[in-house]
């Protein structure tokens, strides 16, 4: 499904760090300020034994120990970014840097430091009454709890963060949430469109980069009362030039108002996103893989491991709220060129049986694999599943495996079409 440009814009600020951080900060400030605040409209009656009197050697504390942890945490962070562009690709380092939990952890940590800092000066300029520091004691004391509890979800957090399972685990999740985006609405909300075939007034790429999202609806709003259609050329992920097209206007040539618009629903940008683009993430899936396979790094399992996951993601049922036909298209001015699955197995598994071409168990389990994708799909990935698992066998005999594996290859692709071994 795509969203509202605007919407899209927020989603992804969203992600950033500095959104949490900053909220966290604005929230240390406001109670320090609710403090002073609340302060004279309490009764006398708070005005008891809470051990308010250490409210400044407790903030004195907090705002040193907070500087300290945040900058340790933050080194870990970027650690853990770091080991995951290594071992595993640097495509799935924005997957970790969006991870909520880390956001929020840096972002309690900052935020405990800023409340304490502001305390301890709020203190030290005598802005709080008796009732005052009270009340600052109680918020300090929730500080304190919260940065606990923030350690307490840090620490546990550090077990997996950034290892190869939980990399992948996250580059499947985005998958996951991009390819059911593409079976629920698979047009993007348009009409089903041909790439090459069409004429009209072609609209440009004003720059060079990726396509990173589509709004539809605007695309639609764009030619509505117009008599015009826009035909798209491209789907979110793809990498044009500067002058390529990006779509074509039938129906009545667009003015330069128009055109600006047409152009504005298109966002480039300098790299691809998981979002909408389930290719993306499953390229990503083999990249992890084919980094296991290199002789630098000699690891099969996690190869292993790609494939089963790519198997889990391409046979994926649909939800289940999912409507047994297709929607209906909402923007039905707008033709959008349908993806291929056929290019997403070649996406995912080819570089797989390239890499591991002289490996028995790999080409084993990227046959079985196959067929089972062929059985589960047969309409969209029978036939591509079955030309990959030839290829597969034919890259092997060209990498030297051995006779005796070469055979067991041969009676495993059997489904598939290869023959099998008929040297004496």
């Amino acid at each position: 499904m795509m969203f509202d440009r605007q919407f899209w814009l927020l989603r992804r600020a969203l992600r950033k760090i500095w959104v949490r951080v900053t909220g966290y900060a604005l929230l240390a400030v406001a109670a320090v300020a609710a403090a002073g605040w609340l302060g004279p409209l309490l009764p006398d009656t708070f005005l008891v034994r809470t051990g308010a009197a250490a409210v400044g050697d407790v903030l004195d504390v907090l705002a040193s120990s907070m500087l300290a942890v945040t900058t340790f945490s933050l080194s870990v962070a970027v650690s853990a970014f770091a080991a995951a562009a290594s071992n595993a690709t640097p495509r799935a380092t924005a997957l970790l840097q969006q991870d909520h939990t880390t956001q929020n952890v840096l972002a309690t940590f900052l935020g405990a430091f800023l409340f304490s800092l502001l305390g301890l000066i709020a203190l030290s300029a005598e802005a709080f009454d008796p009732r005052g520091r009270v009340v600052l004691f109680l918020v300090t004391l929730l500080v304190t709890t919260l940065v606990v509890i923030a350690l307490i979800r840090w620490i546990e957090h550090l077990m997996s963060f950034g290892r190869m399972a939980n990399t992948l685990d996250r580059v499947e999740a985005a998958t996951a949430a991009a390819l059911s985006g593409w079976r629920a609405d698979p047009l993007l909300g348009g009409r089903p469109g041909t790439i090459g075939g069409t004429q009209g007034t072609a609209i440009g790429a004003p720059r060079t980069g990726y396509v990173q999202h589509i709004d539809i609806r605007a695309l639609d709003g764009c030619v509505q009362g117009s008599g015009a259609e826009v035909h798209l050329w491209v789907r979110p992920g793809a990498f044009v030039a500067r002058g390529t097209t990006l779509m074509r206007v039938t129906g009545r040539a667009p003015d330069g108002e128009m055109e600006a618009a047409l152009v504005a629903a298109v966002t480039l940008d300098r790299s691809r996103s998981f979002d909408g683009d389930p290719r993306f993430g499953l390229i990503v899936l083999s990249e992890i893989a084919s980094r296991a396979l290199s002789p630098a790094v000699n690891d099969p399992g996690t190869a292993i491991d790609v494939i089963g996951r790519v198997v889990r993601l391409l046979t994926a049922p649909p939800p289940e709220d999912a409507p047994e036909r297709a929607p209906a298209p909402r923007c039905p001015r707008v033709r959008v060129p349908p993806l291929d699955p056929g290019e997403m197995l070649t996406d995912a598994l080819r570089p797989v049986a390239r890499d591991g071409a002289a490996l028995i168990e790999v080409q084993i389990r990227l046959t079985k694999a196959l067929q089972a994708l062929a059985s589960a799909e047969p309409a969209r990935l029978g036939d591509p599943a079955a030309a990959l698992a030839r290829d597969a066998v034919a890259r092997a005999e060209a990498a030297g495996m051995g006779p005796a594996d070469m055979t067991a290859l041969r009676v495993a692709a059997g489904w598939a079409g290869v023959l099998p071994d008929t040297d004496p």
